[in-house]
């Protein structure tokens, strides 16, 4: 929501051109791909004319970028999946179409797995160039998110607060931390309170609506962008073996080795 309301904004503000890429399937996502996002964005035509030979596409996109008189920002959702040649070939990109007189920004948003990715020592060509700007949830504003949530649902705030407790509230704030997760647990609890017939909603209700796995490794991680397949390609590392790891369930002095080189990496453990 944050990204498309940013999107929207520098749209309507005419001083920047916005492009985004569409495409779903990131891992396959390339450096092409994303310059046919930028020629179907700049292009006037409906169906632009994309040149297949590598050199003749990038000088088309150079004059393209060129004729349109202004900067260009390309936004690439869930960039955390990119490729490191991908990430690296943007760099290039950005080169390319700067030598032809064009301005071209590139602004990824992904998990925290892109900011570490983006921190190792083999990404430094394109770390060192990049701007990190860390979105780390609702944070202490979490409370106040639940309440002005419980307000936008509700025709009397009186409503609100008699159909759940603050504690209860206070008890989600303290585990919780995004919008979802915010909206998927209130429904849960509400649509519990009312199968049973409980009003207001307590925080024993809270809990038990809570995945019994909720804060396991395996799911803590996957919200910082780590599969088990990008945990094992990156930590040299059999998926077995991982999920070994993951389930608690893998010799101690691996463990640690492991947990060790996460943390090192950037991984909240």
């Amino acid at each position: 929501m944050f990204l498309h309301r940013l999107q929207d904004e520098i749209a309507r503000e005419k001083k920047v051109t916005v492009a985004e890429s569409l495409s779903v399937d990131k891992t396959r996502t390339t450096v092409p791909t994303l310059i046919s996002a930028l020629f179907y964005d700049l292009s006037s035509e409906k169906e632009p004319k994309i040149p297949t030979q590598g050199e003749k596409r990038e000088r088309e996109l150079q004059k393209l970028v060129a004729r349109s008189g202004k900067p260009v920002a390309l936004f690439v959702d869930e960039a955390h999946d990119l490729h490191g040649k991908t990430l690296i070939g943007l760099k290039r990109l950005m080169e390319v179409i700067a030598r032809g007189g064009g301005n071209l920004s590139v602004v990824l948003v992904g998990h925290p797995k892109l900011r570490n990715d983006l921190r190792r020592p083999t990404m430094e060509e394109i770390g060192h160039r990049t701007d990190i700007l860390p979105f780390e949830g609702l944070g202490e504003d979490a409370r106040k998110y639940l309440d002005w949530l419980l307000e936008q649902c509700s025709d009397d705030a009186a409503m609100a607060s008699e159909a759940i407790e603050p504690e209860a509230l206070d008890l989600m704030a303290e585990r919780l931390n995004t919008p979802l997760q915010f909206a998927e647990y209130l429904n849960r609890a509400f649509d519990a309170g009312f199968r049973t017939g409980q009003k207001p909603i307590t925080p024993d209700i809270v809990s038990a609506t809570l995945a019994p796995d909720f804060d396991d490794l395996e799911p803590r991680l996957t919200r910082q962008g780590y599969s088990v397949k990008v945990l094992a390609d990156q930590f040299q590392a059999k998926p077995a073996e991982i999920r070994r790891f993951l389930s608690g369930q893998l010799d101690t002095v691996r463990t640690r080795e492991l947990a060790d080189r996460m943390r090192l990496a950037g991984l909240a453990l």
